[in-house]
């Protein structure tokens, strides 16, 4: 029997997520009565956790830093422990939102354009023309997310604070009006599209995470050409960063501009979440799969040089 460590929790701002994802996928691979399955929050100690464990192989289930930004990995690497998702290079690419999209640009997906600045500057006066979204270079769900909107006489002050959590330099992107769209990639194989409608403003932590925050259309309701351009773009994203398991791309989608020019990539998840109310595991079940086979999926792809 395989013996999984299914690594969860962590240090980052999304901690809580983690944890429940990390609770999810072991529930389910206990289910399938196939996997010895350790339960392990992740602190400073790990290396010495995972020594003593000793297991055949590492389930990643973290967000943000340490997990998703290659720190984890080179650290599996070191050990010699097979781990899902993508590798040392990968995630940490896919996690600085800037580097990626230069990637993802040269790869031929589209992004928005905007510029890195500190967030002292951006706090300052408006870097660009509203409507514009202040987002951390390294952080997911949505944390320190802010839409600045014609309205908007002045930037948020929230980034001058002292607890400011969410590094020094911030992504300044022109807003893109439309959809919220979402697509996965399972190693080589690219899932549905979802289009995702937030019940608050935008699609933010709470969006994402509490019941009731969003809904889900899938299969999402845009033309056929779109859907698959969705999909195709999704896979280019994935390929171009070199990422491995799976992964979720974002997209906006100006629907009101011709062809397929509204469509722009922002950012490619290494490590999507994995609860109840996430986007992977629906796109999943809508392609046939359960719960327990995408799980058990990402055991079985896990590796080393990734």
């Amino acid at each position: 029997m395989k013996h999984v460590a299914v690594l969860m929790g962590g240090w980052s701002a999304e901690r809580e997520v983690s944890l429940n994802s990390g609770k999810a996928c072991a529930d389910a691979l206990e289910r399938t009565g196939r996997y010895k399955v350790s339960r392990v929050d992740v602190d400073r100690d790990i290396a010495a956790t995972l020594r003593a464990l000793k297991p055949d192989c590492a389930l990643n289930v973290l967000h943000g830093r340490p997990g998703e930004d290659g720190t984890l990995q080179g650290m599996l690497e070191i050990l010699g422990i097979p781990y899902s998702h993508s590798g040392v290079m990968a995630s940490a690419v896919a996690m600085q939102k800037d580097i990626a999209k230069t990637v993802l640009k040269a790869a031929g997906v589209p992004v928005p354009g905007g510029r890195v600045a500190s967030r002292i500057e951006v706090a300052k006066a408006h870097v660009l023309p509203p409507p514009y979204v202040i987002k951390p270079v390294a952080e997911g769900s949505s944390v320190g997310v802010f839409i600045v909107r014609e309205d908007h006489e002045h930037p948020p002050q929230e980034l001058t604070r002292a607890d400011w959590k969410f590094g020094e330099m911030v992504l300044v992107e022109p807003y893109i009006a439309g959809k919220e769209l979402t697509s996965a990639v399972m190693g080589d194989r690219v899932l549905g599209v979802i289009e995702i409608v937030a019940a608050t403003k935008f699609y933010d932590y709470e969006a994402k995470y509490a019941p009731g925050g969003s809904r889900h259309l899938l299969p999402a309701p845009v033309t056929a050409d779109i859907y698959a351009e969705c999909q195709r773009l999704a896979l280019a994203a994935h390929d171009a960063l070199s990422c491995r398991g799976v992964t979720r791309a974002d997209f906006r989608y100006n629907d009101s501009k011709p062809g397929l020019t509204g469509l722009a990539c922002l950012e490619v998840n290494t490590q999507p979440g994995m609860t109840e109310t996430s986007l992977v595991p629906e796109l999943a079940a809508h392609a046939g799969l359960s719960f327990e086979d995408l799980v058990s999926w990402m055991v079985e792809d896990a590796s080393l040089d990734r």
